[in-house]
């Protein structure tokens, strides 16, 4: 059982994961073997302001702005951040001779890391509310006896969404380290 777990709950997550990383360093390899060294400097930027503008989903969680549907938003957070991820890998160029962009740069490995893992919980305990709640049906419940057999099932659910207090700390320190990085790269930049 823990095998059959493991290859079907664990295994998308990791390979997902490693696949942006692969990806990112075959990617590099093709830009950097075809004269287009250059543009890896550039990707910097747009992966950067790709991340800058997926946080339209936490502004909205946050009631801070009240247009666009929470769920598309998530979509489109998550779909910012991993292709600024991409562009902020091909940008690191996996040539971590830098203190301040090594330590941005594995930061935002670990956040992204961090949203994939809580998309994972979260969606693992709706699916077990459902599959629990379909079960109930089955046995002819009324309403009220399912949302009382349910509760558990929801407080684990709500305690899931707590990995939010590890992924927005880690958030805050990449945020930190890549605003290090561009400072520093402003400052001492030869234009």
């Amino acid at each position: 059982m823990p095998l059959k777990f493991t290859i079907r709950k664990v295994l998308p997550f990791v390979i997902l994961y490693l696949a942006l990383i692969v990806s990112a360093a075959l990617i590099h390899f093709y830009l950097h073997s075809s004269g287009f060294k250059w543009t890896l400097r550039y990707l910097g930027i747009i992966g950067s302001a790709l991340i800058i503008i997926s946080f339209i989903y936490s502004l909205r969680k946050r009631k801070i702005i009240d247009f666009g549907k929470p769920k598309s938003l998530l979509n489109l957070h998550e779909v910012l951040a991993w292709t600024g991820s991409l562009l902020i890998l091909l940008h690191s160029g996996f040539e971590f001779d830098a203190v301040i962009p090594r330590m941005a740069a594995f930061a935002m490995l670990i956040v992204v890391a961090s949203g994939v893992t809580g998309k994972y919980l979260l969606k693992q305990a709706r699916e077990s509310i459902k599959h629990k709640r379909e079960e109930l049906k089955v046995k002819n419940l009324s309403d009220e006896e399912i949302d009382r057999e349910l509760f558990a099932l929801s407080l684990i659910a709500d305690k899931m969404q707590m990995w939010r207090t590890v992924h927005i700390p880690l958030t805050v320190i990449f945020a930190a380290f890549a605003l290090l990085h561009i400072v520093t790269i402003l400052l001492f930049w030869r234009w």
